[in-house]
């Protein structure tokens, strides 16, 4: 039998599961699959994400140690990365963008934002992080030139929400 943190915790996972079919199934560009997801949701896997952070905000700032106390608070973590592929579309002269880039990240907001969507329709807390994903790609989680990762929640009160910046 399951109850109190523990339903929570299950509850979570299942959703984090969703949002990974979620981003998997949704429509892509030629059809062509750019696509992976991998969820964390180990302690262990959660604080190394964390540490990781915490340490590149010496570099990069001081919103990434921001976000990684995030991920200490979180029950899971979706991470969605894309790889950039050749589409194999002939681009029209008056284009100065990389269509394969273009429909590549394109791909990518498509997956999180249907991933996002199921986690909101399942009240589930979350919030697109670049800086987890950043992370993410440095630790080699994710086979993927471009990382976005999605902390989950469920609580009384929306973690995500009152955050503090600069952190105090």
């Amino acid at each position: 039998m399951m109850e109190g943190p523990e339903v929570i915790k299950e509850g979570v996972l299942q959703v984090a599961r969703l949002m990974a079919i979620s981003a998997i199934t949704a429509p892509k560009g030629r059809g062509l699959s750019n696509i992976e997801v991998k969820v964390l949701d180990k302690k262990e896997e959660l604080e190394q994400l964390a540490t990781t952070m915490e340490e590149m905000a010496r570099e990069y700032g001081d919103f990434f140690a921001r976000d990684a106390s995030n991920i200490r608070r979180s029950d899971a973590v979706v991470l969605i990365g894309g790889r950039i592929v050749d589409f194999k579309m002939k681009q029209p002269r008056e284009f100065e963008i990389d269509l394969n880039l273009a429909m590549s990240l394109i791909n990518l907001g498509i997956a999180v934002g249907s991933a996002v969507k199921t986690a909101s329709l399942l009240n589930i807390d979350n919030r697109v992080m670049y800086t987890v994903g950043v992370a993410a790609k440095k630790l080699k989680l994710l086979e993927a030139d471009v990382v976005l990762g999605i902390p989950l929640s469920a609580t009384a009160k929306n973690i995500f929400f009152d955050r503090v910046w600069p952190p105090k």
